[in-house]
């Protein structure tokens, strides 16, 4: 079989899926305890609270591996304790060792197709899904920790918190490096310099 992940196709899914992993780790970890029954507004239900994030996010991506990509870590998708931090310990498992075996794959594994819902679909185009739809939910989660005022550090690039816009020269600063260093318990987050003196918007009201 084709499985020299050196020379493989597809490596930076497996790459990718490595960094989206570590971004929803993050995004997480910006939440407090109490934040996680919250929602966006709290008398409408349409609106998922942190809590049902995380638990959608855990379900929703072992149901994606399981069933579509053929991936089963043989593991609870949910912690014993649904806990702001048994849904980061739990995540950080399953996700692992769905990295690991993305990692094991070869080009044709990628390029064969399969069952997707009520079609059929290469694992690329699944698997390319997979992290929108990962993206989209941590967007969201990103919306609602801004509203409650929480500090945000760098997903995908600055953020009000690390200086603001790009073109201002505000940096990216990530919360972790990497999985281990935010499983560590002893570990702080990155310190963020805050907004600065300039707007973190192109049009800002004044």
């Amino acid at each position: 079989m084709d499985r020299d992940v050196t020379q493989m196709t597809y490596q930076f899914l497996v790459d990718t899926y490595e960094t989206e992993r570590l971004k929803t780790l993050s995004v997480w970890t910006m939440f407090r305890d109490e934040d996680l029954g919250v929602r966006p507004h709290p008398d409408d239900s349409r609106g998922r609270s942190a809590h049902e994030q995380m638990v959608h996010q855990c379900v929703s991506e072992d149901l994606w591996f399981r069933t579509i990509l053929g991936i089963d870590v043989a593991a609870p998708p949910l912690p014993k304790q649904e806990t702001r931090r048994g849904f980061i310990d739990r995540y950080a498992i399953d996700s692992g060792a769905r990295l690991e075996a993305l990692g094991q794959q070869g080009d044709r594994w990628w390029q064969e197709i399969v069952d997707f819902f009520e079609t059929t679909r290469a694992r690329t185009w699944v698997m390319v899904r997979r992290i929108a739809h990962t993206s989209h939910h941590r967007g969201q989660q990103m919306a609602m920790l801004r509203m409650l005022g929480r500090d945000l550090h760098s997903n995908y690039g600055p953020t009000a918190d690390t200086g603001g816009l790009m073109q201002n020269h505000a940096p990216v600063i990530y919360a972790y490096p990497d999985v281990a260093t935010l499983l560590d318990r002893s570990a702080g987050k990155t310190q963020l310099p805050g907004p600065g003196d300039q707007s973190p918007t192109e049009r800002p009201e004044r």
